[in-house]
């Protein structure tokens, strides 16, 4: 049967530049090459809602299990270069963080990504586009199967969205999660988006302890 919208897929995948350079994977030989000390990780989402690239979703949509190769243009993929995105930033705001920009450096501002362009005195020339806008890029997916368990479904939503384990139990349409004080306000965040995609009432109960 072929994937439709909002089916829970598991695939493998590496994205690689057109030059070939690997970006992300979850392939064990393909990871190696750009973290050694990484370990592969299954990667289970829901197609069509925005927790892989659209154009990937749209793509596998209709599709069958198997093993796809797929080009994405830049807008398809990470977008065209923002010329209004490379700015200059004072100096004054790396000394405060304890930072040395030199050209080329990746930096973390604010949860963007930059990079150093030139170091001129005071003055420095910043890029906040993504690293890989403007950039074709190839995508070797796999999808190696279909979930229907819906305690699958629902312990790969909350790893989604939270990067952790937590114990929960589905009960009557209500999916309760058992989290600590931080993480159960977090999840509260998130009802509209599991009562969209699982069709359950999300309650997040404060517990000790509570990641597996």
């Amino acid at each position: 049967m072929s994937l439709q919208n909002k089916d829970f897929i598991e695939i493998e995948f590496t994205g690689k530049t057109k030059e070939g350079e690997i970006f992300d994977s979850n392939i064990k030989e393909d990871l190696e090459k750009i973290d050694s000390k990484s370990k592969p990780e299954p990667f289970i989402y829901c197609l069509g809602e925005g927790m892989f690239l659209k154009a990937i979703d749209e793509f596998l949509i209709g599709k069958d299990i198997g093993k796809y190769e797929i080009e994405l243009t830049s807008d398809k993929a990470f977008g065209n270069r923002d010329p209004s995105l490379i700015q200059m930033v004072p100096m004054k705001i790396f000394r405060e963080q304890r930072l040395n920009p030199v050209p080329g450096a990746m930096f973390n501002f604010d949860g963007k990504i930059a990079k150093i362009i030139t170091v001129s005195g005071g003055r420095i020339m910043v890029d906040f586009n993504n690293p890989l806008s403007g950039k074709t890029v190839e995508y070797k997916v796999i999808v190696k199967r279909k979930i229907n368990d819906l305690n699958e479904k629902a312990e790969s939503l909350i790893e989604f969205f939270t990067k952790r384990k937590f114990k929960f139990e589905i009960k009557d349409k209500k999916l309760i999660v058992f989290a600590d004080k931080q993480f159960a306000q977090f999840l509260n965040l998130f009802k509209d988006k599991f009562k969209e995609i699982l069709d359950l009432d999300l309650e997040a109960k404060e517990e000790k302890n509570s990641p597996k």
